[in-house]
Formats: structure tokens, sequence, C-alpha cells
């Protein structure tokens, strides 16, 4: 498996983000998403190992399409510049936290969490917070979890308390986030590495507790 291959084709697509140079080179797009569907296919296996939730999970079911068609992709440019994944449960566009990757040369990164949930699902994850800080608290500061993810949990956060909680709350400031994501930058050297998918799922392995605190946040009723 060729990773250079995939790298280099996004080189070019950010240098011509448009549909005649697409059409052009559509052979190459198919193999640089071949070489980007087996990359997933052996960091979702690595996965599966320690995520029960994930075990009917296919590649294909994880991989987001290059073509901007939703309402956060901003722009002129008809593609997105990078490839990506979500190994969530039930597939990539599903309302659980989960683990991501995400392919962009010079700006690579691994991820675990939960993006913008929706209204339910945060009223709930910020709920499990406030009920229990001790353990929302001691996984992100786990040794293990601030080595692999040293900039912690990520995100924009409401300039006021959300309603229900006071603005004198201990925890005020993680209720405020609207996302909770941890993420590390993946660095091109790094990706060609033949111990890069090793390396990766280990960092998965390392944030589970994080995406079993939100989705056990989620999936109460």
């Amino acid at each position: 498996m060729n990773r250079a291959v995939l790298l280099e084709f996004l080189r070019g697509l950010a240098a011509n983000n448009n549909k005649p140079w697409m059409d052009d080179h559509r052979a190459e797009y198919h193999q640089a998403r071949a070489v980007f569907k087996e990359l997933v296919a052996e960091v979702l296996q690595g996965v599966q190992r320690f995520e029960p939730a994930l075990q009917t999970l296919t590649a294909g079911e994880t991989m987001y399409r290059i073509n901007k068609n939703d309402r956060f992709q901003q722009g002129q440019e008809p593609y997105k510049r990078h490839m990506g994944a979500g190994l969530k449960a039930e597939g990539r566009h599903s309302r659980w936290a989960g683990y991501f990757l995400t392919l962009e040369p010079g700006n690579s990164w691994l991820g675990a969490g939960k993006w913008l949930p929706d209204t339910a699902s945060l009223q709930r994850i910020r709920q499990e917070i406030h009920y229990s800080p001790d353990a929302f608290h001691a996984l992100r500061q786990h040794p293990d979890f601030v080595r692999h993810f040293p900039d912690g949990l990520e995100g924009d956060r409401l300039q006021r308390p959300p309603k229900g909680y006071d603005k004198h709350d201990p925890d005020i400031e993680w209720l405020k986030m609207k996302s909770f994501l941890v993420s590390r930058p993946i660095s091109d050297a790094e990706l060609l590495q033949p111990n890069f998918v090793e390396k990766a799922v280990e960092s998965l392995r390392i944030a589970q507790p994080l995406v079993q605190f939100l989705n056990q946040a989620i999936g109460e009723e």
C-alpha cells in the first residue's frame, strides 16, 4: 500500500480543486481512495479489538465523500482537500461518538469524541459531566490521555452558561462546550512509516474512555 500516492493525489487536488481537473484525474482519484480505504480497514481492524460497538462496521461505512455536500463545507472549491473516516457505531453519520482519521498533506490528524452533537445529545453529555465530574476529569487527566492528546478537549464554547446551569458551577467551562473532541496531528513522515497503523490504533485505544463516557450519556433516555 503506497500511501505516498494518496498524498500526491491530495496535493494535486489542493492545487487544482475544480471539476475539469478531477475528471481528468479520475483514475488517480480511485487509486488514492483505494489506498485510503485499505488504510482505514487496517485501523478499523485494530480498533475493533478493543471497541465492541464497531465489530460489524466495514471500512466503506466509515469513509466520507470527497465532494463538499453539507452545510459545514464552505467556499467555492467543489471538493474537500482531505480524505476522512468516522469510525462510529452504525456508520460515519450516526449520532454516536467515535474515532476519526483525516488525511491531508501537512494537515492530517487522528482523533476521537463527538463534534457538534445534536441538542438532545448535548444536553445529556452536559448532564453526565454535571452528575459525574470525577469520572469525567479522571479520564481527561489520565497521564496516557494527556501524553497522546496534549491539547485536551477542543471545540467552541458558549459565551454564557447553558440553560439550567449556574455560572458559578466549578465545571461551567466544560459545560459550555459545544463539541467534545480530542485530536493529535499526523505528519506526512509519520503516515509513511511502516508502524503508522500500530501507533494510530494505540492513540485511539487511549481515547476509548472518552468515547465510552460520551456514548453512555448520548444513549441515556
